[in-house]
């Protein structure tokens, strides 16, 4: 994966991170930007927040050549990863179900099953010492992470994309965007994915 690119991801990683935190920051329900339904709900969304947000800062520092160098840091930096995607992707599934929406509900627990595989895939990978099969899994499992900021992109993309064809003034719109949330998260995790697999089978890729 070309450097740049990895510090893109970071950094992007980084912004969109701090977007998604800082009304939970507070632990107030009342500054919730998603409608919960009572204590346990918001408690389960802040925590899938927090996670994801860890997981998605710490991905792109598992592609840098100078921390993969030094063992003991990528290690240290591969598990808490791993830890805050086991954590994430279970709490996500109750988020996707509480949403009432039925393409997130099913497209999110999808996306939290094999997240949770990957992860699975990628720590066997590096337990047997086949690092080449371990970075291909974390690819495939950030390229899953980064669902948090490409559903961000295709929701706008999608809706400018309709507008000519659409009437109605700034309320009509904004409904419009929130019908296509479900749409956006579904192409998210499948583009990514999609993205991936391209970067993992092209010639030349150095996985080692």
């Amino acid at each position: 994966m070309p450097k740049r690119a990895v510090w893109l991801m970071f950094a992007v990683a980084v912004i969109i991170s701090l977007v998604l935190l800082v009304p939970y920051l507070s632990l107030d329900i009342r500054d919730s930007r998603l409608d919960v339904s009572g204590s346990l709900h918001y408690a389960t969304l802040v925590a899938h927040i927090f996670t994801a947000a860890a997981a998605l800062v710490l991905g792109p520092l598992q592609f840098v050549p100078r921390i993969r160098a030094r063992r003991r840091v990528h290690r240290m930096i591969g598990r808490v990863y791993l830890v805050a995607v086991v954590l994430s992707a279970v709490t996500a599934v109750p988020v996707a179900l509480w949403s009432g929406r039925p393409l997130t509900q099913v497209s999110l627990t999808s996306a939290a099953v094999l997240w949770l595989v990957t992860a699975g895939l990628a720590y066997r990978a590096a337990r047997r010492r086949d690092f080449v099969a371990h970075r291909r899994w974390m690819m495939r499992n950030y390229a899953l992470t980064f669902l948090a900021v490409t559903a961000r992109i295709v929701v706008p993309l999608i809706l400018l994309g309709s507008l000519p064809f659409r009437s109605g003034g700034p309320a009509a719109i904004g409904d419009v965007a929130t019908s296509l949330i479900p749409v956006g998260q579904t192409l998210g995790w499948l583009i990514n994915l999609a993205v991936a697999e391209m970067l993992i089978r092209r010639p030349g890729e150095k996985l080692a």
